[in-house]
């Protein structure tokens, strides 16, 4: 029974407390919602964090209290901050690598999204990718584009990776990749071509979530993502109770498959990570 990664995406910079109730924004709500996925099963934490308003922050303050709170509460959790553009100005999207986290997202190329463009100019990647290499922190390298793929060799190429990073392709964004089972094909096959001894995941978003776990269990994905931040409905007519609920479908698929929850030290194994004490 190979073991597979849950990763819980808490909070992101989208959907906000009047949308779903159970959705955290303060650190402390954070750190508890991130206990209770621990609980039922994540290994790997993805985070964004809020201003009082709601709106996206670059707060190192705020990075290094979640941070601190899952350390204590959550032996052994993957840290991942994101480093993601909306409603954050890019001179400040790694202010808080510093902090050390045990990985971060790192977009390698622009792309539409709803209502804006999502712009990673190349310099900026490279900069990025610089201090994550520089404090030691794995990338997750998240591609919404067949070209973004590249963009990762390239770094490769430039000794800013290593030649086997971790890879999730989202799926399921308007005006960007679609959730096709088909398309996901056609990325893990090029993932393989370009990127042999990549590690990977796909995230569905929205109603996409649960159909695209499934796709990426059934191709013996290394990880799984779910959680408030992709989709916050259990069905079209329930909200989700909690990020924890979630992880407990996620977990459920991943049992249905013939498969097993990665405990914490195993994520750290399989995503090429050191153990907390080494960290």
């Amino acid at each position: 029974m190979n073991p597979v990664v849950i990763a819980v995406a808490i909070t992101g910079s989208v959907p906000r407390k009047k949308d779903n109730p159970a959705l955290p924004i303060t650190p402390s709500e954070q750190i508890e919602s991130t206990h209770a996925a621990y609980e039922a099963g994540a290994s790997l934490v993805h985070i964004h964090v809020r201003n009082d308003d709601e709106s996206s922050s670059s707060d190192p303050d705020r990075f290094a209290a979640v941070k601190a709170g899952i350390v204590k509460h959550c032996p052994a959790m993957i840290v991942q901050f994101s480093t993601g553009g909306r409603g954050r100005d890019p001179s400040q999207r790694g202010s808080s690598l510093y902090l050390k986290p045990d990985m971060a997202s790192l977009s390698t190329g622009s792309v539409n999204f709803p209502t804006i463009v999502y712009e990673n100019h190349t310099f900026l990647v490279r900069d990025l990718a610089t201090k994550m290499r520089d404090n030691g922190i794995r990338p997750e390298i998240e591609v919404f584009d067949l070209s973004h793929l590249h963009g990762a060799l390239r770094l490769v190429e430039a000794g800013l990776l290593d030649d086997h990073p971790h890879v999730q392709f989202v799926m399921g964004v308007e005006n960007a990749l679609p959730a096709d089972e088909h398309l996901l094909d056609l990325l893990l096959g090029e993932l393989k071509r370009i990127l042999p001894k990549a590690t990977w995941t796909a995230a569905g978003i929205g109603r996409h979530q649960a159909p695209v776990m499934e796709w990426a269990l059934q191709r013996q994905a290394n990880a799984v993502r779910t959680g408030l931040e992709d989709n916050i409905r259990v069905t079209k007519e329930r909200l989700a109770r909690d990020n924890a609920e979630l992880v407990e479908i996620a977990a459920d698929m991943i049992a249905r498959k013939g498969l097993r929850v990665a405990s914490c030290e195993e994520a750290r194994m399989i995503l090429d990570l050191p153990g907390r004490n080494a960290a």
